[in-house]
């Protein structure tokens, strides 16, 4: 078994400074003497959750993901590359930019599972970074879209480079009548208790855990539900649970005025009751069905437990875009600029995590891609796009060059009725736009010349747009700093992320 020598020194630093020599040496004979504990120093395992569409606000429903906040660290400023599916799945994976992978949608040339492969991204993952390092590596659950699990011409389930064990369902957003790929056979599962989706995951799970503890493999597990996804299909025991929640009613809720909205917001009428009331059971079904996802990690958190491998173990919990639910007079569905479609949870506790910490720092999900490769001892490649979150891991500040803008790339809208993210009639469907998000502000530039500006900090729900108000000389350095991200590459990206008006309003 290979030894990452740079993540042992950081385990080891943090727990020297938190214990004593003594303390130490209790715990590692302590360790040896329990079956199935890694030996002090091995390379840590990694559980990745990631959810499909899950909101910020569904997380008040999950207890055990509440307490791996009070358990770890939270970036309130984490942000999606696009509100979309595939496109985010891309830059999780590669820990790039989509101007970078070249993924933007989720079907068709330049999107889904065959553009995905056919661009050479499966070639350079996390996936194949770990298993390289020795790690024994678990995809369970979503992969990418227009994934369909099938027998290849050898007669074995096409499984990608880097994954050791592969556990993956084509539409598996009903929950029920799915089929399955694993590492060597296809199977379809019913419609009976036993076959719910996020539930076998959830078995399976386990026993990846307990079968790679037993051979003292370092893993890495992605559980990757189709929770809460439309439609949003609850476990059998919760189906009736929940019964008087409602989608929260913000400030943007049904936004009053939308006269300073772009053209393909400005003209949506007012929610109706009945609008309204299919949005509150489309949210009550979300808070049932990420139930079975709390359980499940709960779960899997218990295992690590009684295999002695819990404090070797950093666990990570996020979403692969957000979802918004009567916001600015839209009905439910993603696809915006908008925090409530594009800031999404990340919460990550394990070894030297410091507990009920909350980092405000810009972070987005190409970084997870570098993260998971530190964690492992192997340093991000040049061209990946992203940075590692061990800084902010290990309780240091900022690194002097970090991001303080994430960038946000939309390609078009959705017209194909065969998309899974298809929007319904007013859920919104806008065009292309890139955005920079900062501590500060929204900025957004649309394709047909249309700007947004909302300063976050005194309008939190972006309800206001200020571009209009903005001097010229400001809104061309906006213009010029999106240029610098939305063309960057590699390294590169770090100078390109870090514009120099912070704020521009007062």
């Amino acid at each position: 078994m290979k030894h990452g020598r740079a993540i042992c020194t950081v385990i080891v630093t943090v727990t020297l400074a938190c214990v004593s020599l003594a303390a130490l040496s209790a715990r590692a004979q302590a360790q040896a003497a329990a079956p199935g504990a890694p030996a002090l120093g091995e390379k840590p395992n990694i559980v990745f959750v990631l959810t499909d569409d899950l909101s910020w606000d569904l997380v008040d429903y999950m207890p055990n993901v509440q307490a791996l906040e009070r358990e770890g660290v939270t970036f309130s400023n984490y942000f999606v590359t696009d509100s979309l599916c595939c496109p985010s799945r891309a830059s999780i994976f590669t820990g790039k930019y989509p101007h970078n992978t070249g993924i933007y949608r989720n079907t068709g040339l330049d999107g889904g599972f065959p553009a995905f492969r056919d661009h050479g991204l499966e070639r350079a993952t996390f996936a194949t970074t770990l298993e390289a390092a020795g790690y024994r590596t678990a995809l369970m659950g979503k992969y990418l879209n227009e994934y369909t699990p099938a027998r290849g011409p050898d007669g074995m389930p096409y499984v990608p480079p880097g994954w050791t064990d592969w556990d993956v369902a084509g539409n598996g957003y009903p929950g029920y009548g799915y089929r399955i790929a694993n590492d060597t056979r296809v199977m379809h599962r019913g419609h009976g208790a036993r076959d719910y989706l996020t539930n076998v995951l959830r078995h399976d799970a386990v026993g990846f855990i307990d079968s790679a503890v037993s051979e003292r493999e370092p893993f890495l597990l992605e559980l990757s539900t189709f929770a809460p996804h439309t439609p949003a299909t609850p476990a059998p025991r919760d189906r009736s649970r929940f019964l008087s929640v409602a989608a929260p009613r913000t400030p943007a809720f049904d936004e009053e005025d939308l006269s300073d909205k772009p053209e393909w917001l400005r003209g949506h009428p007012r929610l109706t009751l009945d609008q309204e009331g299919r949005i509150d059971e489309l949210y009550r079904r979300r808070v049932r069905s990420v139930q079975a996802v709390d359980r499940a990690l709960g779960r899997i958190r218990v295992e690590l437990r009684n295999l002695h491998v819990a404090r070797n173990t950093y666990i990570v919990f996020s979403s692969d875009n957000g979802f918004h639910m009567g916001e600015h007079r839209l009905t439910s569905g993603k696809l915006t600029a908008y925090d409530t479609d594009i800031r999404v949870p990340l919460i990550i506790a394990g070894p030297g995590v410091a507990a009920g910490q909350t980092v405000s720092d810009i972070a987005e999900n190409i970084d997870l891609c570098p993260t998971f490769g530190e964690l492992a001892g192997s340093p991000a490649a040049a061209d990946v796009d992203g940075r590692s979150l061990m800084p902010f891991l290990r309780g240091l500040p900022a690194p002097a060059d970090w991001r303080t803008a994430a960038l946000v790339e939309h390609r078009g809208s959705v017209t194909s009725p065969a998309d899974p993210d298809f929007p319904p009639s007013g859920s919104g469907n806008p065009p292309t736009y890139e955005a920079l998000r900062t501590r500060d502000y929204l900025y957004v530039e649309y394709a047909d010349g249309e700007r947004e500006y909302y300063d976050v900090r005194t309008d939190p729900y972006e309800l206001d747009n200020l571009a209009d108000e903005l001097p010229t000389s400001d809104l061309i350095e906006l213009e010029d700093q999106l240029q610098a991200i939305r063309s960057c590459y590699g390294i590169g990206c770090r100078l390109a992320s870090q514009p120099t008006l912070d704020s521009l309003l007062p």
